[in-house]
């Protein structure tokens, strides 16, 4: 059983007024309940200083919580020692034992747990056999790339076969080629080991790729979590909406507080586009423009807004050309004066026909 439940986790970094209360200071983690399912592949994702590191060092056990329960396979585990959560952890940095070799950093771990030698030989063998790095047991960490010191860390984790695996941004620091392979890797060894993965991460992409449980953070609290579909196609706030996406979501805000939002994948160009009547068809100029290959990504000024529009036709636009952008009612989405999503057609149908009139 490797489920993880987080109930009022709470994380203040600051000293207490009065015995009793929770201190005054920064809320790293703000009261967060959340069941990560067992053997699933999430991803806690968010911009830096959400407190995404810091709830997942409080799953690990290498920070103090405030307040809040933490239970691993129906186990609280909250005041145990990392060693006894039957977890292990990929950091960003690595962590590598540099005057040792890749066997002995592999090793260590195994030793201080007591297992028998000739179990070790076994696991040590086959993990370096597992991420590709038989032939580099005697090397030192000097002595390898950046990929190469990846699977270290990431042998070292799978050879204590943990119920959890925890891993906070393992692939920052890898070239874009390399990382993308990592990727892959990860997605094949979850698979093949059934455990529970938690992922540390604040590109959006990676997430999207990796995860097949997303769990979207901002300010302690927890936005939103779903599939990789549910909070790309059905965002919760504006804050989701924008965040997730390449880019993320198109934001105009109205004369009366609300929100109508559309993806760029779902702005079109007038000569791309067959227009209905109930079409909003607006003025753009092209401010910025990314070319993609395949397609274009422009920077737009419009009524009331600047978006951006994903485009691959085969006539480009330059920086300076106008033209007429294509917004269909069936793409949109609305939010509120206070950036939280609005579900009822008629309402979103008011806010829609609201821009439509703003734009003439």
């Amino acid at each position: 059983m490797s489920r993880i439940e987080l109930t009022n986790l709470t994380k203040i970094y600051g000293e207490p007024r009065k015995k009793g209360l929770l201190p005054d200071g920064v809320k790293a983690v703000n009261n967060v309940t959340q069941v990560i399912p067992e053997k699933s592949f999430t991803v806690l994702v968010g911009p830096s200083g959400c407190g995404k590191t810091t709830l997942l060092r409080m799953i690990a056990g290498l920070e103090k919580i405030t307040e809040g329960t933490i239970k691993i396979g129906g186990v609280d585990v909250t005041h145990l020692e990392p060693g006894d959560r039957g977890i292990a952890m990929v950091f960003q940095a690595y962590a590598l034992y540099p005057h040792m070799t890749v066997w002995k950093n592999v090793e260590f771990g195994l030793k201080n747990a007591r297992i028998p030698q000739y179990e070790i030989n076994r696991r040590v063998k086959d993990v370096l056999k597992l991420v590709g790095l038989e032939e580099y047991a005697n090397r030192k960490p000097a002595n390898l790339s950046g990929g190469q010191r990846q699977r270290v860390a990431l042998a070292r984790a799978i050879s204590k076969q943990p119920l959890v695996f925890l891993m906070d941004e393992p692939l920052s620091n890898l070239d874009a080629k390399l990382r993308s392979q990592m990727r892959t890797e990860l997605i094949q060894m979850h698979k093949q080991f059934e455990s529970t993965f938690v992922y540390v991460t604040h590109d959006q992409i990676e997430a999207m790729t990796m995860g097949d449980n997303i769990i979207v953070m901002d300010e302690g609290v927890i936005k939103q979590a779903g599939s990789p579909e549910e909070i790309h196609d059905e965002p919760n706030c504006v804050f989701v909406a924008q965040f997730i996406g390449d880019p993320g979501m198109n934001i105009i805000k109205l004369k009366n507080g609300k929100h109508l939002g559309v993806r760029p994948r779902s702005v079109f160009l007038d000569f791309t586009s067959t227009k209905d009547k109930d079409d909003i068809v607006v003025e753009g100029e092209v401010l910025a423009l990314e070319n993609h290959g395949s397609e274009r990504l422009y920077f737009m000024k419009i009524s009331g807004a600047q978006i951006y529009l994903k485009d691959a036709h085969k006539k480009r636009l330059k920086i300076g050309d106008k033209a007429k952008v294509v917004i269909k009612y069936s793409n949109v989405y609305a939010f509120d004066e206070h950036e939280n999503r609005i579900y009822d057609e008629k309402e979103v149908r008011t806010i829609y026909e609201q821009y439509r009139s703003d734009c003439q």
